[in-house]
């Protein structure tokens, strides 16, 4: 029988710490969140290993690492308005639910959406929204966001992301081929946009008018 906390509590420190993500609120997040449940129960016994996870429609959870380090990365501090492009299993919502004041997740499979809303809503994430829809377009009506993070990777970077993303905003994507990608770091600064390359990831396709055909 897993011990869930604990397990979670290596996971933290072993894959996220000691890899250079020391942002407290973060880790105290991913220590919050059972990912164990945003996972098929068959595979709950691997929910805190070192690999992302198979879910639904062919897509995946992503390796606790790469949670970390994204959300790190648009330095959070309470208060903001969040939007994530592929909600996926609900748990990167849930680790932005505990950071943000509002969280905005758009997912693509209708299946995916409707059983993260079931598992963030049971776990009393009140302040999640998630709509089905083409992720790559934003969530105009709701924007400018403090923060945007895509949960796919894309061959460049949508342009109605960066419209949406406000003043001193910051925007996580991977961008690249249908393989791999470079993680890359957009900011609104007040001169200009800046982009930084945090590496290199493999995430799926964003697909979508900014994004990937079918």
């Amino acid at each position: 029988m897993v011990n869930f906390k604990k397990a979670r509590e290596r996971m933290v420190e072993v894959q996220v710490m000691a890899r250079g993500v020391h942002d407290e609120r973060v880790l105290e997040a991913m220590r919050k969140v059972p990912r164990h449940l945003f996972v098929d129960e068959a595979l709950r016994d691997q929910a805190y290993s070192d690999h992302p996870l198979p879910i639904a429609e062919n897509q995946t959870i992503s390796q606790p690492y790469i949670v970390g380090i994204m959300t790190a990365s648009l330095q959070l501090r309470g208060g903001e308005k969040v939007l994530e492009i592929g909600t996926g299993s609900g748990y990167q919502t849930a680790v932005l639910g505990e950071l943000a004041d509002r969280v905005f997740s758009i997912e693509r499979y209708p299946d995916l959406g409707y059983r993260a809303n079931s598992v963030l809503r049971g776990l009393g994430y009140d302040n999640v929204i998630i709509r089905v829809g083409d992720g790559s377009l934003g969530w105009p009506d709701d924007a400018p966001f403090d923060g945007i993070i895509v949960t796919a990777g894309t061959p460049k970077i949508p342009q109605p992301l960066i419209d949406q993303l406000a003043k001193g905003g910051r925007l996580i994507v991977p961008v690249g081929d249908r393989t791999s990608q470079e993680l890359i770091l957009v900011e609104r600064a007040p001169e200009a946009i800046r982009k930084t390359n945090l590496g290199g990831v493999r995430f799926v396709n964003l697909v979508g008018k900014w994004g990937w055909k079918e």
